[in-house]
């Protein structure tokens, strides 16, 4: 890979990533676009590197507010631990059902098939980009209708694994789009909503790290040492990038949940999954 395409990645995801408009749709769109192959070992070795520096960029940009609503007593501390393995744990078991589901039907012809063999497919991301649009519209037009709970509770925190763990198999399904959406239809605030979206990310990422890792370690034997040493490189300037562009999504996603805008990301999700849809068409 060239420098100006893994500095096209990397800001593509690090905004995406963070954005509730799907990361990996914008991400297999680009690549597709520029004509690498997203299943290739190199690419597998970036993405590693992009998630961690978005990952990076969560805990610096919401540390304080964790660190107040989150840390300021060991009661308050158990009690987020507990509903954060619910809804984690919640979105483990949905998420491989469903990607059981997707081997069972798209790729029983192949059992030793992974259903990351999909996410590369727009005649899929780009539906699941229109259903997440729709998501959001319909958030921000009920969320002032429906009654406030003064603390996230348990009930709140299965629903949102459950719709978590739907975004992980359905790519272009924006995870935190569908989460923070979610989370204000059972009566969780915006702030706390969006609080509580990342700090499942920060939880979420690293297995996420670990399985790329481990396809890349699977698929390695088809990158030299030579490649290896060359991609780390590039792959480190990346993840600096993505870190970066993390920050900027985050500032960006904050102010326009504050601002009443988050209705904004719905419309873009829908005209950017007609886009994908008429790319598909084309050939791609």
């Amino acid at each position: 890979m060239s420098v100006i395409q893994v500095v096209s990645l990397a800001i593509i995801q690090g905004l995406a990533e963070l954005l509730p408009v799907s990361s990996s749709a914008h991400v297999v769109v680009a690549e597709k676009l520029m004509g690498l192959d997203p299943s290739a070992p190199a690419l597998t070795l970036l993405l590693v590197l992009l998630h961690t520096g978005t990952m990076v960029a969560v805990i610096v940009y919401f540390w304080r507010d964790w660190r107040r609503s989150y840390f300021s007593s060991v009661d308050t501390f158990v009690r987020f631990g507990v509903l954060v393995v619910i809804a984690t744990g919640l979105t483990g078991a949905i998420g491989e059902l469903v990607a059981h589901v997707l081997r069972k039907v798209f790729l029983g012809s192949n059992p030793h098939a992974d259903v990351e063999d999909l996410f590369g497919h727009l005649e899929l991301i780009a539906p699941a980009l229109f259903a997440v649009g729709i998501l959001i519209i319909v958030s921000y037009f009920l969320e002032r209708r429906i009654a406030k709970a003064e603390a996230l509770t348990v009930r709140q925190s299965v629903v949102i694994g459950l719709v978590q763990g739907l975004s992980l198999p359905f790519r272009g399904f924006s995870r935190s789009g569908a989460t923070i959406s979610v989370a204000m239809l059972a009566g969780v605030e915006k702030a706390a909503a969006e609080a509580f979206s990342f700090a499942l990310a920060v939880v979420l990422t690293p297995p996420v790290v670990v399985r790329e890792a481990l396809r890349l370690e699977k698929d390695g034997a088809s990158l030299s040492a030579t490649a290896m040493r060359s991609a780390v490189g590039l792959d480190i300037l990346g993840g600096v990038l993505a870190f970066g562009a993390g920050l900027l999504a985050l500032k960006w996603i904050s102010v326009w949940l504050e601002r009443g805008r988050w209705y904004y990301f719905g419309g873009y999700c829908m005209v950017a999954a007609v886009a994908v849809a008429l790319l598909h068409h084309a050939g791609y």
